[in-house]
């Protein structure tokens, strides 16, 4: 959770989830849709310390970010948390000493990384490096993102620091880990006997299943994240996945507690054995889904009576990977669009109904900018001029009014079937999670209209008998409301578009999806003027336009406002002493007089400076700046120096000003 979300990330887990959510409240179901930011990721503590801000202060703000951009694509959450509360926290806490409790967790002393350079243990995402069993080269200490292959730090070949890129260290510590292992046959049975998980993610982990699961370490030698519950575990926090998937739970908790203030709604949800959890993710996350979250659920559940018992999963919805162009999502090269961007370029609808239309079910598949345009086309043309045509002509040749059926032919019978049908024919696809292919029957079901609305013909048949075009018009006018209703959980915006033409007065969110079968559209009802529901898209410009807001992205990257300059206090320091720090060749320890107090710094500047050189010499020092200790040696600030290669030149001031001087 340290970065916008790019089109990929939405449509493998937040926006699929929406559409079926949608989906569900539509039917009638009890729903409770979930999720949050994962604020305890290593991402977030390596970025911090990249940045030298508080990692809470960061977590933060990136989910207040994805938050808002979230609402801004509409996806429906109960409750979109993050995982730096009170709540999760607790629960998380106390969930673990029940797993330790039940058996599942030993302690061990093993070697990590450790990295010299910045002072610290190396846990998971903090290593970078080769994988051993794909050679990609930028795999990272918990995964590989190019054979998905869970790994440890060890593992990787010609590891990294990933703050400072250096080489780490072997160094003595202690973990506490689960015992997976312990855990193996349940798991294996728990997958091989749900036909409902995805073939690909049942197949990546009974193949894990029967490499043999690891023992895998749930804490880490971190500060920033939920700490460790046990006992002599100081200074030790929770893995990140190892908690963030328990934040489906609290989230819930939080939910019942704080959102609706009916507590007892977290049992009945969590603890009911009719409820159905169901997730949706992206291919790399289908280890944690189902392996680690289960496991934890059923190490948890082990001394639980029936009534206290954590549901497990009824299906962990996986999509493949979607490809930019045919080539990975990539921010640092530039390559693909990310949700904040997508939405200055085109509608919303456009972009969620193409992600759907082209979700990665069964393969890979890749977002072109060719197909884009085609689909929007094909929206306007079989959805959008289907709908604009039949309400414009009811509302010129029959005064805005719902004409009345007459006696029904062959052809009128056989379209009223496909009416009444087509609501269990969609829904049976959505219940069995294929968003993409329902998606493409509603499209389908949209040609059916234009079908029936060509073979009738009303505009020359009104000419003879304007009674027989009136009950096409009345059909078309259902076939309007179907499309409205099936619509909904994919692009709401439209179908409440569509439900103010037709003059009804509740909005998707409020209407059943059976009430397609309802003739809700009686004889006499008004309707309002329409009004075109899609506009057709200049790709090139849109193309264009992206280069645009990317080259913008760069320039920003480099601008600093003025407020944030004026927040950096820059001052004059004498030198008073330096000292050699003891087992570090390149740090010196410095003693300066600021004026109005004295203070330490920690600088690498052995290689460059002799100690001689640097006492009684007058420097400029950052001193708002967060003390951070390097080698057991708290620095309270830090000193300016230019650097160009290997050359390091500390800045001086021309003139002799007075320590505690202020440079603005």
């Amino acid at each position: 959770m340290n970065a916008t979300p790019h089109l990929g990330n939405l449509i493998g887990s937040t926006l699929s989830a929406d559409v079926f959510a949608r989906f569900l409240r539509m039917k009638g179901e009890e729903v409770v849709f979930v999720s949050g930011s994962d604020s305890h990721g290593t991402p977030v503590s390596v970025e911090a310390k990249k940045l030298k801000v508080p990692a809470e202060e960061l977590a933060f703000k990136y989910h207040n970010i994805i938050k808002d951009l979230h609402e801004k694509w509409q996806i429906s959450f109960d409750n979109y948390t993050i995982t730096h509360n009170p709540t999760h926290i607790d629960f998380v806490q106390k969930m673990y000493l029940d797993i330790q409790k039940n058996g599942y967790i030993i302690e061990k002393e093993i070697e990590s990384l450790y990295c010299e350079n910045d002072v610290l243990f190396l846990p998971d995402r903090f290593v970078e490096g080769i994988c051993p069993h794909c050679s990609f080269e930028d795999a990272r200490g918990d995964q590989c993102d190019n054979c998905q292959k869970l790994l440890t730090p060890l593992e990787l070949i010609k590891s990294r620091c990933a703050v400072c890129g250096k080489t780490p260290i072997l160094k003595k510590t202690k973990h506490w880990y689960l015992d997976l292992p312990k855990l193996q046959d349940r798991l294996k049975d728990l997958i091989e006997q749900n036909d409902i998980f995805p073939a690909n993610a049942r197949q990546m982990c009974l193949n894990s299943i029967a490499e043999g699961l690891p023992q895998r370490a749930i804490t880490r030698d971190l500060e920033w994240g939920i700490p460790a519950p046990f006992e002599n575990a100081t200074d030790k926090t929770i893995y990140v996945w190892f908690e963030a998937v328990l934040g489906y739970v609290t989230a819930v908790k939080e939910w019942a507690e704080k959102i609706i203030n009916k507590p007892d709604k977290f049992d009945y949800f969590w603890k009911d054995p009719e409820t159905k959890t169901v997730y949706f993710i992206g291919k790399d996350n289908i280890i944690f889904h189902l392996i680690v979250f289960p496991g934890l659920i059923m190490a948890y559940n082990d001394d639980k009576k029936e009534s206290e018992k954590l549901v497990l999963p009824y299906n962990v919805s996986s999509t493949e990977w979607l490809m930019y162009e045919n080539i990975k999502f990539s921010k640092s090269r530039g390559i693909g669009i990310w949700i904040d961007d997508a939405l200055k370029l085109a509608p919303l609808d456009y972009w969620r109904f193409n992600l759907i239309y082209n979700r990665p079910e069964k393969g890979d598949t890749s977002f072109l900018w060719s197909e884009f345009d085609n689909n929007v086309k094909m929206l306007n043309d079989v959805i959008g001029n289907f709908i604009h045509r039949s309400l414009t002509f009811i509302y010129r040749q029959f005064n805005s009014s719902i004409p009345k059926r007459i006696e029904l032919d062959d052809i009128d019978k056989e379209f009223i079937s496909k009416i009444d049908s087509v609501s269990e024919k969609i829904g049976k696809l959505l219940e069995n999670f294929e968003l993409r292919k329902a998606l493409r029957e509603i499209v389908n079901f949209g040609r059916e209209g234009n079908i029936y609305l060509n073979e009738k013909a009303p505009w020359h048949l009104i000419k003879q008998n304007k009674n027989a075009a009136g009950q096409v018009f009345n059909l078309c006018a259902q076939t309007v409301y179907a499309l409205a209703i099936l619509l909904g959980p994919f692009i709401p915006e439209t179908s409440n578009n569509i439900l103010d033409y037709l003059n009804i007065k509740e909005t998707i969110e409020e209407l059943a999806w059976s009430s397609i079968k309802d003739n809700v559209l009686k004889e006499g009802h008004k309707i309002k003027v329409p009004k075109p529901l899609f506009q057709k898209l200049d790709i090139e410009e849109l193309i264009s336009n992206l280069e645009n807001i990317k080259k913008k992205g760069e320039g920003e990257k480099n601008l600093v406002s003025y407020d944030e300059f004026k927040k950096l206090d820059i001052r004059i320091a004498m030198v008073e002493k330096v000292e050699k720090v003891p087992k570090a060749d390149k740090l010196y320890k410095l003693s300066i007089d600021l004026g109005t107090e004295k203070r330490t710094l920690v600088a690498g500047l052995a290689e460059h400076y002799k100690i001689d050189d640097l006492k009684g010499k007058k420097i400029a020092v950052l001193i708002n700046l967060e003390p951070r200790k390097l080698r057991g040696i708290l620095s309270e600030g830090m000193l300016l120096a230019a650097v160009e290669g290997d050359n390091v030149s500390i800045l001086i001031p021309d003139k002799d000003l007075p320590p505690g001087a202020r440079i603005e």
